[in-house]
């Protein structure tokens, strides 16, 4: 592949390509996000079926389907039907420090082998349920995977991609991602149609897909350099496979950095420990502040709950998952692919910008239709619904190509070589927290504040919009071994850090 790039970074020379190992092997990573997509969307499509909440949560399909009296905005709220949704992300939030463990010590090839195992299993279980147990231990599996899927994915797509393509190719995760919840909004929206009811058991049974390919293409994944520096200190190897991965024999300025960096990194013995350090203060911060907005977007309100929505407003069962379809779906993966082709090129920080206005105002104009439109009987009429539904997409379209892949590729790609492994693991375990968080009071919240959930989680929207604004430094084309750098000499953190700024030329 023809993509030649040449940096300069404390007068360093960094020489590469994009080249058909790089691309082949991102995209067999990347499956890791299709997983994560397919079981966001999945999981709200299957929970809006009357026969899987007939034999699992008969109490909500009682009220949604006999009791009048009911709002329209409760029929949906039930602990157990929250517990299935969310005792993934407990169970991912636990596995991503083991995960941090096992992509530092053995790399992140093998962690990707244990996500797409453990969420092969997961499938099967859920597939086959015959009972609440079996259903939850499944979905227990399942956030294993996850878990351990985005520990370790976004660290090997940043570790892997050269300097100028990283932000698209980091992308590439969330890209899948939304590849995923498209697959499974329309397997759902073919499955509800299964006369017999058993629909929803190919639904959750076909996760095995990605995850098998996943497994299967890790099997024949290459290492990072980073990582395999990092571990086994063979030098000559590590260089033969940089020259594979960048399609060039000089690679002297950027495996000295990666030299350099490891070198660091074994002078750390407890990573958790060192994060909290003062100078490492600035990644620690946007390690907990990227996942915890990203969640107070209120995405997981169309991502899960998507049909669930659409039949508060008064939509049928089938036409409420053609609509997830339009929406978490064909826009979102559409909006993730504009934001890949533009990420390297209008910079981080501008794309955070755009999406965050564009959140908010579809937020606020979608709580003003619902509270003037939809009471606690009935529904809105088909023009307000179909408004709803394109300011939905609108908001989905601003999500997709800001905080959607930018949550995730910030904190991969700041993190120095000896706290990597530990902060992409907080990371995840905030993302996860917070995600069950949503996922266990969404339905009591949507009960409760009514329309005003939209202006709950539109007020967020500002406050993280604005927090980008003035204390995330732009990271567009700095190598990752020398991202340290951009903390430096940005206004608010080279007070915290006390140090100096140098110049990083590009």
């Amino acid at each position: 592949m023809a993509a030649g790039l040449a940096m300069t970074s404390e007068h360093r020379h960094y020489n590469g390509k994009l080249t058909l190992l790089v691309v082949l092997s991102c995209m067999i990573a990347a499956m890791g996000g299709i997983i994560f997509g397919y079981d966001i969307g999945i999981s709200g499509g299957v929970t809006s079926m009357e026969p899987f909440l007939k034999k699992f949560f008969p109490e909500v399909y009682t009220k949604m389907k006999q009791d009048a009296k009911v709002s329209n905005y409760c029929k949906f709220d039930s602990p157990l039907l929250t517990t299935f949704t969310s005792s993934l992300y407990i169970a991912g939030l636990v596995a991503s420090f083991f995960a941090s463990s096992v992509t530092g010590a053995f790399g992140r090839k093998p962690s990707i082998l244990v996500a797409g195992a453990s969420f092969l299993a997961g499938s099967a279980l859920g597939g086959a349920a015959v009972n609440l147990f079996m259903l939850i231990t499944g979905r227990i599996l399942l956030g294993i995977g996850v878990g351990f899927g985005n520990q370790a994915v976004p660290l090997y797509l940043s570790e892997m991609a050269p300097p100028t393509f990283r932000g698209a190719i980091n992308i590439g995760f969330q890209l899948c991602v939304g590849i995923g919840v498209l697959s499974a909004n329309l397997i759902n929206f073919g499955t509800e149609k299964i006369k017999s009811g058993w629909g929803w058991r190919i639904s959750l049974a076909m996760a095995a897909v990605p995850a098998s390919l996943l497994t299967l293409g890790a099997l024949f994944l290459p290492e990072t350099p980073n990582s395999l520096i990092q571990r086994t200190n063979d030098h000559q190897r590590a260089k033969l496979l940089l020259q594979r991965t960048r399609g060039m024999e000089d690679v002297e300025a950027e495996l000295d950095d990666l030299i350099e960096a490891s070198n660091r990194s074994k002078t750390i013995d407890h990573p958790f420990r060192k994060i909290v350090q003062r100078k490492y203060r600035p990644q620690l911060v946007m390690a907990v502040a990227m996942p915890f907005f990203t969640q107070l977007t209120g995405i997981n309100v169309i991502s899960f709950y998507a049909p669930i929505l659409f039949r508060t407003i008064g939509l049928s069962e089938s036409m409420s998952l053609l609509c997830a379809v339009i929406s978490t779906g064909v826009v979102g993966t559409a909006a993730t692919f504009i934001s890949m082709l533009m990420v390297d090129k209008l910079g981080r920080r501008a794309l955070f910008q755009i999406g965050g206005i564009q959140m908010f105002v579809s937020q606020i104009i979608v709580g003003c239709i619902m509270a003037a439109k939809l009471g606690d009987v009935g529904g809105l009429s088909k023009v307000h619904a179909y408004l709803v539904l394109f300011f939905v997409c609108i908001y989905v379209a601003g999500f997709a190509w800001s905080w959607g892949p930018l949550g995730w590729l910030i904190p991969s790609e700041i993190f120095p070589l000896e706290i990597r492994s530990a902060g992409q693991s907080i990371t995840v375990a905030v993302n996860f927290l917070f995600t069950f968080a949503i996922a266990q009071t969404f339905l009591p919240m949507l009960c409760c504040f009514k329309s005003g959930m939209f202006f709950f989680f539109g007020g967020w929207v500002m406050v993280m919009t604005a927090f980008v604004y003035f204390l995330l430094p732009e990271t567009t084309n700095i190598p990752i071994e020398k991202m340290d750098e951009v903390w430096k000499e940005h206004w608010f953190w080279k007070r915290i850090l006390g140090e100096g700024s140098k110049d990083i030329q590009l």
